[in-house]
């Protein structure tokens, strides 16, 4: 029997990792990621290479950055799946949207070093996901109003290209496709890293997806919940913080 034979119940020894758990890899990598971003191209070690595959150098800088990879397809599988089982799609979605404009200025600082910057954080190309499953469930699985439904994600897909968020339209197809394929894990697991630039990196992200066994987990109630959210915005102003403050 092939790996692309397997059936989901085959796999449901190997699910250990709660939705609290994947919110924790998604989180450490992210931070990884944002760690080297942001303050590694000031030092000049991190960014000499380490070794060389083919003609390709990897220094930590870049290493720290494919391992950021793994971030975002883990909280586009969050995205989907706070879609699924949230009792209110309103406030998930008002949630969403209120942290995007929260994190701007954040955001900014840390990519500019001020309160403009040419691209929008991710917490926008998530909002925008968040639309994007809502015109599918409820357009295409509920109604089956297809036209319809192409029609605003043609809409969606043009505002994520002009808002050029974090991951752009590449970004909000990819949470597509993860809440799509919810039902074909292996197939998703299989396809899914092609979408991305660095497909071996984000490959880790998908089989953390394979690996959940539907729990909740150790996150739960609002404060934890935010605490979630806010984890973003905050650490992106304070690594610019102690950028600016060591290195000026």
């Amino acid at each position: 029997m092939g790996v692309l034979d397997l059936k989901t119940e085959d796999l449901k020894k190997y699910q250990v990792l709660s939705g609290s758990a994947l919110k924790a890899i998604a989180v450490i990598t992210m931070f990884i990621d944002h760690y080297a971003m942001i303050l590694l191209p000031h030092v000049q070690s991190a960014m000499e290479p380490l070794f060389f595959v083919g003609q390709k150098a990897y220094s930590l800088y870049t290493i720290l950055r494919l391992i950021g990879r793994i971030a975002f397809p883990l909280y586009g599988f969050l995205l989907a799946e706070g879609y699924t089982h949230t009792r209110s799609k309103k406030n998930y979605g008002s949630s969403l949207l209120i942290f995007a404009v929260v994190s701007e200025i954040p955001w900014n600082l840390a990519h500019n070093s001020s309160f403009l910057f040419s691209k929008q954080n991710v917490f926008f190309t998530l909002f925008l996901g968040f639309l994007g499953i809502h015109v599918i469930s409820t357009f295409v699985e509920e109604k089956k109003e297809y036209v319809k439904a192409g029609l605003f994600l043609m809409l969606l897909f043009a505002v994520s290209y002009l808002l050029r968020a974090d991951y752009g339209y590449v970004g909000f197809a990819a949470i597509l496709f993860i809440y799509v394929m919810r039902r074909h894990k292996l197939l998703r697991t299989v396809i899914g890293p092609a979408l991305y630039a660095d497909p071996i990196a984000v490959l880790f992200g998908f089989i953390f997806m394979d690996l959940y066994n539907g729990k909740r987990g150790f996150i739960k109630g609002k404060v934890l919940k935010y605490a979630f959210y806010a984890f973003y915005p905050v650490h992106l102003l304070v690594l610019y913080l102690i950028t600016k403050a060591v290195y000026g």
